[in-house]
């Protein structure tokens, strides 16, 4: 690749915004064979494309766009948990989870949120919500 070609990617990675398939070809005229070059460099990771589906280097997905422009991102921890997503019409979840994988803490866009607590087994033996619900199963 030219220079000229790098820097225009980079500034198209700069510079675009949601939702990103409909803005690569109607903003900045790209063909979807580019749509990589700039996907790759937005998420910080090497990506496949299977549709309107964008997958990223541990096999999540990580963006979704349908045709009307509606979209979907996710985030993953080291271990493959879905740790937060965020759709096109302002909903988001935020979540943790311990050493083990369980979900410890949920946290949604309208404000309400739910944690967890496990035994040593992994079983649930506490939950607790924004509602004000403390279930204590010991």
């Amino acid at each position: 690749m030219n220079k000229k070609y790098i820097k225009y990617i980079e500034y198209i990675v700069n510079d675009i915004e949601l939702p990103y398939f409909k803005n690569m070809e109607e903003n900045y005229g790209l063909s979807e064979k580019e749509y990589p070059l700039v996907l790759s460099k937005l998420f910080n990771q090497s990506v496949t494309i299977k549709g309107d589906r964008v997958y990223g280097t541990n096999g999540n997905k990580i963006y979704f766009e349908d045709s009307n422009g509606d979209w979907a991102k996710y985030e993953y921890d080291t271990n493959g948990n879905k740790i937060y997503y965020e759709y096109s019409n302002g909903y988001w979840n935020k979540r943790e989870y311990d050493t083990n994988g369980k979900l410890i803490y949920s946290e949604y866009s309208n404000g309400s949120w739910t944690k967890y607590g496990y035994d040593d087994n992994g079983n649930e033996i506490y939950y607790e919500d924004s509602d004000g619900v403390i279930i204590d199963k010991f």
